[in-house]
């Protein structure tokens, strides 16, 4: 059965049912054996064909889970009706209150212990990102003079690193009130920034999805 099938609907059939069993399991109790038992069919041979490892798996689910979230901050960067500020508080707004970030937070591991997956989300926040997405909204906030900084570059660079990976608990398994206590200092940050764009309810957000990755790790 699973010969039959291109290799992109393998990918999916992996991916679907991997995705279905984290979050049904978690993570770190679905093996590589639950995912292949739950294929109809297709064999070990055919998912390391596709994927090195677990943590590759993973990393495939999240990374699809993802790509809505660049489209919205593609669309949110090429608004014309924004100023560089508010696409700013857009996006940070609009990427924390998507649905799909309870699932992330579901099914996503310590991210300390899987060095490739943390390796990856770095690349990701500086090479990809930064400067496709978060760079031409703070050069454009220079320009319209909605953003203050001789350095836009750094800055987004800064900033990006702080929001993905500093306030990140899957990093460092921080409980729900240690990244609370992170919030009000990247809070206060931002305001010292001139970027007051972290409101009530992104803090309450964030520490909801931390609840939520607590209670499912």
């Amino acid at each position: 059965m699973a010969r039959n099938k291109h290799p992109e609907e393998t990918v999916n059939l992996i991916l679907d049912v991997s995705f279905r069993l984290f979050m049904e399991k978690g993570y770190e109790h679905t093996s590589i054996q639950d995912i292949i038992d739950n294929l109809g069919g297709l064999s070990k041979g055919a998912i390391y064909h596709h994927f090195k490892s677990k943590e590759d798996i993973l990393e495939a689910v999240t990374n699809r889970m993802t790509e809505e979230s660049n489209r919205l901050l593609a669309v949110i960067r090429d608004r014309t009706d924004l100023n560089g500020k508010e696409k700013l508080a857009m996006m940070f707004r609009n990427s924390l209150l998507r649905p799909e970030q309870n699932k992330i937070f579901q099914v996503a591991p310590n991210i300390s212990s899987s060095p490739g997956l943390l390796f990856s989300m770095l690349h990701d926040t500086v090479d990809v990102v930064t400067p496709d997405y978060m760079l031409p909204v703070f050069l454009q906030g220079v320009a319209d003079g909605s953003i203050k900084t001789d350095y836009p570059e750094e800055l987004a660079e800064l900033i990006m690193l702080l929001a993905n990976i500093w306030l990140n608990p899957m990093i460092f398994d921080d409980s729900p009130e240690k990244v609370y206590r992170k919030v009000m200092v990247f809070c206060q940050m931002m305001r010292g920034l001139g970027l007051d764009i972290v409101d009530e309810e992104i803090v309450k957000r964030m520490f909801e999805l931390t609840v939520i990755y607590n209670k499912n790790k």
